[in-house]
């Protein structure tokens, strides 16, 4: 019989080709945020259930973190939008002043990032927005989905 194993190192690489992440901050809840960026920026998140994350932080303490996924079916695009704090545990430890981060899947997905980090500092309700480069991220495998 033959062992199988998973690699990890694969997956990463696969699904964070072709991506950039915005880090962003906002105290708005993420359905309001959501709303707030489909009003504004014509898009159309919705929220994914079925993808959120789950993390383990004890036996007995689970937190979920919500994802908002919008795909443009015509040119292959993808954008998620992870929560990054439920009950003040953070998806990410090492950006955990950021409240939200946002994840650009397209084979044009840096020049995206630039357009839309520079739209969505002009919403008052953002505080924050920059480029984050997923190689720094030390728990990146959180984001796999």
């Amino acid at each position: 019989m033959s062992k199988w194993t998973l690699n990890i190192a694969a997956m990463q690489e696969d699904f964070f080709a072709d991506t950039a992440l915005i880090g962003i901050v906002s105290a708005m809840p993420a359905y309001r945020f959501c709303w707030l960026l489909n009003q504004q920026l014509d898009m159309d998140f919705v929220r994914e259930p079925d993808l959120d994350v789950c993390l383990q932080t004890s036996a007995e303490r689970q937190h979920f973190f919500s994802i908002y996924q919008y795909s443009l079916p015509l040119n292959g695009c993808r954008y998620l939008l992870y929560k990054l704090k439920s009950d003040k545990e953070a998806l990410l430890s090492e950006v955990k002043q950021l409240d939200y981060l946002w994840m650009i899947q397209s084979t044009t997905a840096e020049n995206q990032a630039e357009q839309i980090m520079q739209r969505l500092r002009n919403i008052p309700d953002v505080q924050l927005a920059h480029i984050l480069p997923t190689e720094k991220l030390k728990h990146r495998d959180h984001l796999l989905v």
